[in-house]
């Protein structure tokens, strides 16, 4: 992973991210398998991926975030409420032009 994100890289991501809908859904089993497939299907669209966080979900939203961030290698933005915001440059051609 790439160096740690600054206070305005982050303004600017949670900005973007603010409009998008949750591709990835995390239930009561956590993060399960199909959980890492969505992620990675979404990652594979956009650089920056909203996650929820069902109500069945009985882990901290917290260490969902980190869970999350680690294993889509990805950058963990923001936790707000029940909603995870990440962020992966792609690494051939980055579409997110960060300041």
């Amino acid at each position: 992973m790439t160096a740690e994100l600054t206070p305005g890289q982050v303004r600017r991501l949670r900005a973007l991210g603010h409009g998008l809908r949750p591709k990835v859904s995390v239930g009561r089993a956590g993060l399960s398998e199909p959980v890492r497939r969505s992620l990675e299907e979404a990652f594979h669209t956009s650089e920056l991926v909203k996650a929820r966080l069902e109500r069945s979900c009985e882990l901290d939203r917290d260490e969902v975030g980190r869970l999350l961030a680690e294993a889509a290698e990805a950058h963990l933005v923001q936790v707000l409420g029940r909603t995870v915001l990440l962020y992966r440059p792609d690494g051939e051609s980055p579409k997110i032009q960060l300041p």
